[in-house]
């Protein structure tokens, strides 16, 4: 195995042609710099230099030697240059998976700036339901992951309260109770468009009923996504339990109204989650300047 201090100083005196030279750049004694040589030569089983003048003289092997020891030391400032780049956040990709609520929502406009103010960055965002998002994170596939609708720990996973966007009953503008203010009650005896099973939009309303000993609501219809879920209600059917984000648009435009229920309030909590290790630079600084322009 070549002892790489002793190739490093042989491969300085074969540029600048003089052990001399060599010790001197090198802040090393000329004695220490010829043994370390010598030795280099004997582990090799070749002679690499021969005096010349005040100089030295590469053999055929110092000549080729020389240069393989170039471009070794070559790759080795270019891998401390990506290693640097890594550690500055210049480069590597910056993973980050979400669930529908904050990749549709929140997440895309802080992505976008991030990318004009660091054009340079590569990222990549995955949208999927909240398992996969965890799955991604544990497997080293995201390097930050937001997912709403969930308090969940996990024994490897960190996390960190985001955001929290209130639940909302809404329905047609033509629909008998939009726009007023009433009861649970009134309310779960109307027909309902939910999400899927599961759904925390769902477990919530459930759950309100449960608490309050109430019957649960007729499933009048049941979507696998919040814009069929949306579309459905806005063209007349039931009344949907939303979270703001997804209900505001089509409150702003008229197709949907509100439905003040009393004495409720609902919030869906959406998480910030991490491993329980050392962000890499990149996801450490784009959650940096998530927090500057929030």
């Amino acid at each position: 195995m070549l002892n790489l201090h002793a190739l490093r100083l042989f491969h300085r005196t074969a540029e600048l042609g003089s052990v001399t030279k060599a010790a001197q750049e090198l802040n090393i004694s000329q004695p220490a710099v010829t043994s370390q040589i010598k030795k280099l030569e004997r582990e090799i089983g070749l002679r690499l230099l021969s005096p010349h003048g005040r100089g030295v003289f590469l053999t055929d092997a110092g000549v080729r030697l020389a240069l393989d020891a170039g471009r070794l030391f070559a790759l080795e400032r270019e891998i401390e240059g990506t290693l640097e780049q890594y550690r500055l956040g210049h480069a590597g990709t910056l993973k980050i998976a979400a669930t529908y609520l904050p990749a549709n929502f929140l997440l895309p406009r802080w992505i976008a700036r991030f990318k004009r103010e660091h054009p340079q960055a590569d990222v990549r965002f995955v949208t999927n339901g909240s398992s996969a998002v965890f799955d991604l994170l544990l497997r080293y596939e995201a390097d930050i992951a937001f997912i709403g609708g969930s308090q969940q720990d996990h024994p490897l996973l960190e996390r960190s309260p985001w955001q929290e966007d209130e639940m909302w009953f809404v329905a047609h503008p033509d629909h008998p109770l939009a726009g007023r203010e009433t009861s649970l009650r009134e309310v779960v005896r109307e027909p309902f468009a939910f999400r899927e099973e599961g759904s925390y939009s769902r477990e919530q309303l459930l759950a309100l009923c449960r608490t309050r000993r109430l019957p649960e609501p007729g499933i009048g219809l049941e979507m696998n996504g919040y814009n069929e879920l949306i579309r459905v209600v806005a063209d007349g059917y039931g009344i949907a339990f939303l979270s703001a984000l997804e209900a505001r648009e089509g409150i702003e435009r008229g197709v949907l109204k509100r439905i003040y229920v009393q004495d409720v309030h609902v919030v869906n909590p959406i998480g910030l989650y991490t491993r329980k290790e050392p962000l890499p630079t990149h996801a450490q600084r784009f959650l940096e300047f998530m927090s500057s322009i929030s």
